[in-house]
C-alpha cells in the first residue's frame, strides 16, 4: 500500500464514496416508487419500469443486495480512508482523523443528499439504477440467498410474514387519491369521480321521492279530474293506483295519452280500460337497495323508474334512474318543481329551510355535516332529536354544531324550520 500513489488512493476513495451513494439513492427511490403509476409505465412498455417492477417484487431481495453493496463499499471506503490519513499525519492522529472526516463526507455526499434527491425524484433514480441491480442480483445470488435466508427467518421467528401480498386500495384510500390528485384530474371529473365513490355509501332512501310527495293519479277518480291531472303533471311518467297509492295498478307513460282518449261528438272522453292497458306494470325496489346496485338493476331491467316499497309492500316513494345519474354528474335536467328551493338564505347567515328537505341536499347546497345515517328529512331528523312532535312553533333545539327554531307546523309535521351554524 506504501508504494501506491497516495492519488490513486484519493481516486479510489472517491469511486467507493460514488458506488456508496448510488446504493443509497437506489435504495430510497426503488422503495418511494408510485405503485401504480409504475404498473401504468411497464404497461405501456418502459424498459426502466418493467426492471424495477421486477425488482420491487421480492423487496427482501433488493434490499438484501442493496445492502450488501452499500455496507462493502463503505468499509472499504473507511479502511482505505484510514490509510490516507495515516500516510498524511501519522499512525497515532491518522485513525481518528479518518473517521471524523469520513463520517462527515459519507453522511453529506453519500447518505443525506443522494437519499433526499431519490425520494424527490425516485423515478429518476430507479429506473437507471435498475439496469445496474438487476445483473448485480443475479451476480451476488449466493450471497442475498444467505442473508435473506438468515434475516426472513427472524422475521418469521418475531410473527412477521413474507407474502408481500398487495392488497391494493382500500374504499377510503382511493376517495383520497381522488380528492388529492390536484390538477391531474380537472375539478368538475374529480366531483363525478367522487360522486360515483359516494353511491357505495348511499341507499335508495337517501334520493327518493317520498310517497307524501308522489304525483299519482287514482283511476277510481271521475274522468275530469284525471284529465286535469294528466294536464298538470310536470313528469312524463305518472303512477295510476285505485284507492290507495298500495294498490297500483301501474305506471303511464304521457306519450301514450292519445291511446287512451278518443272523442264522442268533438269531445275528448277517457277510457279508463285503455288506460289500464297502457298503463306499464310497476317496477319494484326493495328499501335499503344501494344506490350503485340500483343503477345496475335499472340497466339489467330496462327500466327508469321504480316504486320503493319495504318488507310488507306498502309503497315509500318512488326513485328515477335520472335520480341516480344527478348524483353523479350534477343537475342536467329541468324540474318545474326545483324551481322552489326548499332553502332560503337570508342576509344574516341564517337560513329558512323546509322541513321535507334532504338532509344530504342540506350538506351539499350549504357545506354542513349534518348526520346523514339515520332519518333521511330535516323533519325526520329533528322529530328523533326532540323524541316527539313539538307542541306548537318556536321550538329550539342544537344538533351537532348547527342551532333550529321551528317556524311553522303542518299536517303533524315540521313544515319549516329557520336555520344557522353556531360559531365555535
Amino acid at each position: 500500500m506504501d508504494d501506491i500513489p497516495i492519488s490513486w488512493l484519493f481516486t479510489a476513495l472517491f469511486l467507493l464514496l460514488l458506488c456508496s451513494a448510488f446504493f443509497s439513492s437506489s435504495e430510497t427511490s426503488m422503495m418511494a416508487l408510485n405503485r401504480y403509476r409504475l404498473k401504468h409505465l411497464k404497461a405501456s412498455g418502459h424498459r426502466g419500469a418493467r426492471k424495477a417492477s421486477r425488482l420491487i417484487k421480492r423487496p427482501d431481495r433488493l434490499l438484501g443486495l442493496i445492502l450488501i453493496g452499500n455496507n462493502v463499499v463503505n468499509i472499504a471506503a473507511a479502511s482505505l480512508a484510514t490509510i490516507i490519513c495515516i500516510r498524511l499525519f501519522g499512525g497515532t492522529a491518522g485513525p481518528f482523523i479518518a473517521t471524523g472526516v469520513l463520517t462527515i463526507v459519507v453522511l453529506i455526499f453519500a447518505e443525506v443528499t443522494p437519499k433526499t434527491f431519490a425520494a424527490l425524484y425516485p423515478e429518476k433514480i430507479a429506473f437507471p439504477a435498475a439496469h445496474v441491480l438487476q445483473p448485480l442480483q443475479v451476480l451476488l445470488y449466493p450471497f442475498i440467498w444467505v442473508t435473506n435466508a438468515i434475516s426472513n427467518s427472524l422475521i418469521k421467528s418475531i410473527g412477521g410474514k413474507l407474502d408481500g401480498s398487495d392488497d391494493g386500495l382500500s374504499f377510503e384510500e382511493l376517495r383520497s387519491l381522488v380528492r388529492d390528485s390536484g390538477s391531474q384530474i380537472p375539478i368538475k371529473p374529480r366531483g363525478m369521480l367522487m360522486n360515483i365513490l359516494d353511491l357505495e355509501t348511499m341507499e335508495i332512501e337517501d334520493i327518493m321521492i317520498p310517497r307524501n310527495e308522489i304525483y299519482a293519479i287514482d283511476i277510481n277518480d271521475d274522468c275530469e279530474g284525471i284529465f286535469a291531472k294528466l294536464r298538470a303533471s310536470e313528469y312524463t311518467r305518472v303512477l295510476v293506483y285505485r284507492d290507495e297509492l298500495d294498490d297500483l295498478v301501474g305506471v303511464l307513460h304521457l306519450r301514450n295519452i292519445s291511446k287512451i282518449v278518443r272523442f264522442e261528438n268533438d269531445e275528448e272522453v277517457l277510457d279508463k280500460r285503455a288506460l289500464i292497458e297502457a298503463a306499464a306494470e310497476p317496477y319494484f325496489v326493495p328499501e335499503g337497495t344501494p344506490l350503485h346496485t340500483q343503477l345496475t338493476n335499472f340497466q339489467n331491467a330496462k327500466r327508469r323508474l321504480g316504486v320503493v316499497v319495504d318488507e310488507y309492500g306498502v309503497v315509500l316513494g318512488i326513485v328515477a334512474i335520472e335520480d341516480i345519474l344527478e348524483e353523479i354528474v350534477g343537475n342536467f335536467t329541468t324540474n318545474f318543481a326545483e324551481q322552489f328551493s326548499d332553502i332560503t338564505s337570508d342576509t344574516d347567515g341564517s337560513h329558512v329551510i323546509n322541513g321535507s328537505a334532504n338532509i344530504r341536499d342540506i350538506n351539499k347546497e350549504l357545506d354542513w355535516q349534518l348526520p346523514t345515517e339515520g332519518p333521511k328529512t330535516l323533519n325526520g331528523l329533528l322529530l328523533e332529536k326532540l323524541e316527539g312532535f313539538p307542541d306548537a312553533a318556536g321550538v329550539s333545539l342544537t344538533i351537532e354544531n348547527y342551532l333550529f327554531e321551528i317556524k311553522e307546523l303542518q299536517d303533524n309535521r315540521i313544515h319549516r324550520v329557520n336555520a344557522q351554524a353556531i360559531n365555535q
